[in-house]
């Protein structure tokens, strides 16, 4: 995470999704065993009722129903539109499947507004599965539902609650067999032993103080990211601190991963300063007290039975770390302090996942020349980790396109290592919150809790759709950073303010907020 104010990067303008047609009797759905007209390129344009396809509304509203030019493939869409308030579902339905796992997938833009707009697989033999469509008028994203098929049929159902002018295009749906998911739902709470010790308290949302590592657990948080500075000024956040939050991990059944910035205070994308104890030594004994420094906190926490599950070889490293030797400018010594914490990751438990952490969620040239420089020096990595704040790091498009690139040209896990969206503008302190006017923040995703679990929601559906299983999950930054006098940014300084506290996951009542529900995603 990094602190500075950013420019909101501008979102396009939603694109124009067509007129209202003339109404089409909804036709009965032909049972089939494999998906008829998923690119609806049957019909041409003005079809209420696609081939293959059945229209259902209320009021008799078929004609929100629609496909017209402009695919995401070939020359051919499903449109939901019209100019008055609608509710409309586009369906069809299978039978004579072999029971089993399936997915469906399509690819969805939306200009949102919509009270729902979301792809649901129903009547399969268990409880409805559905995707929400992100809003994305600028670039078609890929969605995934999966489903269980238990009674040899399935519903496929395309639903839109709209008010007027709102607007959903799907195209190029395929149903096949497996599945998807995220194995990773996390969360870091690196604030949270400094928060408690400064009075902070962490309620449930019906208002019972709690502690927070279980109501996250409860909320369905399974894995928890943790910082690690060699020698904070403030005493937290060092080894000691991460050993003692790594039991309350451990003791509520969830994994852990821990985050390496090889300093004293914050690295990022414009910081990576050497720890203190480390200013004035050689490349050759910085190699030694990254391997040192990785390998003594990982072997305290395995001898304390709270082995890491995951490691992060440093923090957002877009410009290298320990610098200036470290630097991307010398990629071969940048390499070279990388592979000393892989090695000591490694030689401590060889099962740890090892995680390089890029603050370019949405930056497919950017990422392409990191990791392809990388690999040519001979870097060791077990998967890829990337900041995506959608006011900073571009659209959900372009995240999707450097995310699924990712995993296919290296071959690697991808994971989302910090995303994050505020509940409301305002401040609880007097310190300004680094996204306080509604003009930062992402077209389609209002300031609110709604909006937050909007956001989290698409942007698990993106980590869920990356090809080939290859999209572990996300952890979101930083659920427990609450307004707390003393528990500030800088850890120099006791009366620094938090500018994130409208960005967690626990409101200015301390409750948990009804947005602790993307948790629960697949």
């Amino acid at each position: 995470m990094f602190h500075p104010r950013r420019t909101l990067r501008a979102l396009l303008l939603p694109l124009t999704a067509g007129l209202a047609l003339t109404a089409v009797p909804a036709q009965t759905a032909q049972a089939a065993s494999t998906l008829t007209n998923g690119g609806f390129e049957s019909d041409g344009t003005g079809t209420a009722t696609p081939a293959g396809w059945s229209t259902y509304s209320a009021a008799g509203q078929n004609s929100a129903s629609f496909t017209e030019a402009g695919g995401h493939s070939g020359g051919y869409r499903l449109s939901h539109w019209a100019s008055t308030a609608y509710k409309v579902e586009t369906y069809q339905y299978l039978s004579g499947l072999t029971n089993g796992n399936y997915k469906l997938t399509a690819w969805v833009r939306s200009g949102g507004g919509q009270k729902s707009a979301y792809i649901a697989l129903k009547n399969c033999g268990g409880a409805e599965q559905r995707t929400d469509l992100p809003v994305s008028a600028s670039g078609w994203l890929r969605v995934v539902v999966p489903v269980s098929v238990t009674n040899n049929q399935c519903t496929i159902s395309v639903n839109s609650d709209a008010n007027a002018g709102n607007w959903i295009n799907v195209d190029d749906l395929t149903f096949t067999s497996g599945t998807s998911g995220l194995s990773i739902k996390g969360a870091d709470i690196s604030s949270l032993a400094k928060s408690e010790a400064k009075g902070g308290v962490y309620k449930t949302g019906s208002g019972t103080t709690g502690d927070a590592v279980t109501i996250l657990k409860n909320a369905g948080m399974n894995y928890a990211r943790l910082k690690v500075w060699v020698n904070p000024a403030d005493g937290y956040n060092n080894k000691t601190r991460v050993l003692a939050m790594a039991k309350r991990v451990k003791a509520a059944g969830q994994k852990l991963l821990v985050d390496f910035h090889y300093s004293d205070t914050w690295a990022d994308p414009g910081a990576q300063s050497k720890p203190t104890a480390w200013a004035g030594h050689s490349y050759s004994q910085l190699r030694t007290d990254v391997y040192n420094h990785t390998y003594d906190v990982l072997n305290a926490l395995k001898a304390q039975g709270t082995t890491a599950d995951m490691v992060q070889v440093g923090n957002e490293i877009n410009g290298g770390m320990l610098w200036n030797e470290g630097s991307t400018s010398n990629w071969s010594q940048l390499a070279g302090l990388l592979n000393s914490g892989y090695d000591a990751v490694k030689a401590v438990n060889s099962s740890t996942t090892v995680a390089l952490h890029l603050a370019k969620g949405g930056d497919l040239s950017g990422t392409r020349w990191w990791f392809d420089s990388a690999v040519a020096n001979g870097v060791k990595f077990d998967a890829i980790g990337l900041s995506y704040y959608g006011y900073w790091h571009g659209t959900l498009a372009e995240f999707q396109t450097t995310l699924d690139d990712a995993a296919s040209r290296y071959g690697k896990p991808v994971f989302v290592a910090e995303t994050a969206y505020p509940f409301r503008l305002d401040s609880e302190d007097s310190h300004e919150n680094i996204i306080d006017v509604s003009g930062e923040l992402v077209s389609g995703y209002p300031a609110s809790t709604a909006g937050q679990l909007a956001w989290m929601n698409a942007v698990a559906n993106i980590v869920e759709a990356v090809p080939n299983g290859r999209g572990l999950g996300v952890f979101y930054w930083e659920a427990t950073w609450t307004a707390v006098s003393g528990n500030g940014w800088d850890p120099t300084d006791a009366s620094s303010g938090n500018g994130w506290e409208n960005q967690a996951l626990f409101g200015y009542d301390d409750r948990a907020l009804s947005s602790m529900a993307w948790f629960s995603h697949r």
